[in-house]
């Protein structure tokens, strides 16, 4: 009887709105588990992301010391590249395993952020960024992105993009 109870509070809070960050338990625990599988290849979704990034914005890859004269069709098999690649989804994912505390996620961002903006990336950067995150996740995920988990991403990232721009405000 106690089994079925739990189960039973775990459902009702599962609509539970986390106030700090505007995600219900239910949402949260769909951005996880989602993320779980980027995380399981980080160079892999990495370099899937910045490449799509790159194909949007080509001049972007001038920025880039260590691999902006490496033609595009051979930056995958980079080191280089792969490094900040994955360590972009390393950052990502840390941020995200800070979702239980919103005021340490929150200053995670802000240090990055203000990193970024001293190397002269701009809040139209980090826009970008944030559209080509929201067209890869589809194929990322595959599946297990049903509208909710959708949803929830983009309730997510619109948390986590509006931590970035308050850097730039």
């Amino acid at each position: 009887m106690a089994w079925f109870r739990s189960l039973f509070d775990f459902s009702l809070n599962d609509n539970k709105l986390d106030e700090k960050l505007g995600l219900t338990e239910k949402q949260k625990r769909l951005v996880q588990n989602t993320w779980a599988i980027a995380h399981k290849d980080e160079v892999s979704t990495g370099v899937a992301l910045v490449l799509a990034y790159f194909k949007r914005h080509p001049d972007a890859q001038k920025e880039f010391k260590s691999f902006k004269d490496v033609p595009h069709d051979e930056l995958s098999k980079n080191k280089r590249f792969q490094a900040h690649c994955a360590n972009i989804i390393a950052t990502l994912g840390k941020v995200l395993e800070q979702m239980y505390d919103p005021e340490l996620m929150e200053a995670s961002i802000i240090n990055f952020v203000e990193k970024h903006k001293h190397r002269g990336q701009t809040r139209q950067h980090f826009e970008d960024l944030k559209q080509v995150i929201l067209d890869i996740l589809p194929s990322v995920f595959g599946k297990q992105y049903t509208p909710e988990a959708q949803e929830a991403w983009k309730k997510m990232l619109d948390l986590l993009f509006s931590k970035i721009y308050k850097v730039y405000a």
